[in-house]
């Protein structure tokens, strides 16, 4: 009966850790697009885009990705694991299309990719991913105070038109902004108490939390700190023009410059935090927001908004079909090909 109980309650929990994320995303992406001229977007998808430099920037796109996996490698070298650098690739673009599916959840996955490849402690991996995260978090909030200074009139708009400044408590209470933060705001806070929870469960095994600091204190051990500063400003760069370059893919968003899109990079940046699949909503509503107040209409904003995350997300999608074919594919081929050296080696050895 014990045993009964505790599969429900794991059932339950499954159950909301994937069912809240497309909840909570779909939720936010009805009250943006509630009134939205769908007919207007298709004719756009299909005569409007600049194909051309969409492809430019979903290069960018891919590059983000390759640079993180060569990075990432780099931080596991001080724990005495060398995994194949394409294995380091290939185990990020599985991590971002697994977390399409269970957000956050990549970030498990590709330590398992590489456990499974490479044979490299799945607990001393998961400990560079925290090492990553840490990095990459002080990294986007530079970027962020960078913005914030050059265009603090543009922040100080978009908080007070979102409800974040509007003295009427009966204005905010029934502000639909309000509430979508209000809402992201408490899925953030289900995201760290789920990972507070999971971090409980890893302390309860034995030598597991050592095994993870040691992967986090790994980048103390990176022998080339150049070359991961570079990798570090490579990430963000690409992930920048990833996004800067869609503007020139639309007629209404061609004329905005540098600076409107480092304004709505960092927002859209943090909208992702939100536990929703690739950012669903929230990023709909941070670049949607943050794009009219630099004079595009609402509607033009939505059409921006829906078909570049879907394209981007279906890199994703691509990208992480590619990594689940190519990591078998890849190793059966490397372990062939170790396989007839040792033979031919064996052979040699039997001659002399």
């Amino acid at each position: 009966m014990k045993n009964e109980e505790q599969r429900m309650n794991k059932l339950v929990k499954k159950t909301f850790e994937w069912v809240l994320p497309v909840v909570l995303g779909a939720f936010i992406l009805y009250w943006v697009y509630r009134d939205f001229d769908f007919d207007k977007a298709g004719d756009v998808l299909l005569h409007g885009v600049d194909w051309g430099w969409m492809s430019v920037s979903l290069l960018f796109g891919v590059l983000a990705q390759l640079f993180r996996g060569w990075r990432w490698r780099q931080t596991l070298e001080p724990l005495g694991a060398f995994p194949r650098r394409h294995d380091c690739v290939n185990a990020i673009f599985v991590s971002y299309a697994a977390s399409l599916v269970v957000p956050r959840i990549g970030e498990v996955s590709r330590c398992g990719v590489l456990a499974k490849y490479d044979n490299v402690s799945f607990a001393k991996s998961l400990g560079t991913v925290v090492t990553e995260r840490l990095i990459d978090t002080v990294t986007i909030l530079l970027i962020t105070l960078v913005t914030v200074v050059l265009q603090l009139p543009v922040f100080v708009t978009f908080l007070h038109q979102t409800g974040t400044k509007i003295p009427s408590l009966f204005h905010l209470l029934t502000s639909v902004w309000f509430y979508i933060i209000l809402f992201c705001v408490i899925g953030v806070l289900l995201l760290l108490y789920a990972l507070r929870k999971t971090l409980f469960f890893y302390e309860k095994v034995k030598g597991v939390v050592l095994n993870v600091w040691e992967g986090v204190m790994s980048l103390k051990g990176v022998r080339n700190i150049p070359l991961f500063l570079f990798y570090t400003f490579s990430i963000w760069l690409c992930y920048f023009l990833h996004f800067y370059f869609t503007f020139y893919c639309f007629s209404f968003t061609a004329h905005l410059g540098i600076l409107p899109a480092l304004v709505m990079f960092v927002g859209g940046t943090f909208a992702v935090i939100v536990p929703t699949p690739n950012g669903a909503g929230p990023w709909h509503f941070a670049v949607i927001t943050m794009m009219m107040l630099y004079g595009v209409n609402a509607t033009d904003a939505g059409i921006f908004a829906l078909i570049v995350h879907a394209v981007q997300t279906f890199l994703v999608v691509l990208l992480g079909i590619y990594g689940l074919v190519a990591l078998p594919l890849v190793n059966r081929e490397v372990s062939s090909t170790s396989l007839k050296g040792e033979h031919k080696l064996h052979g040699n050895h039997l001659k002399t």
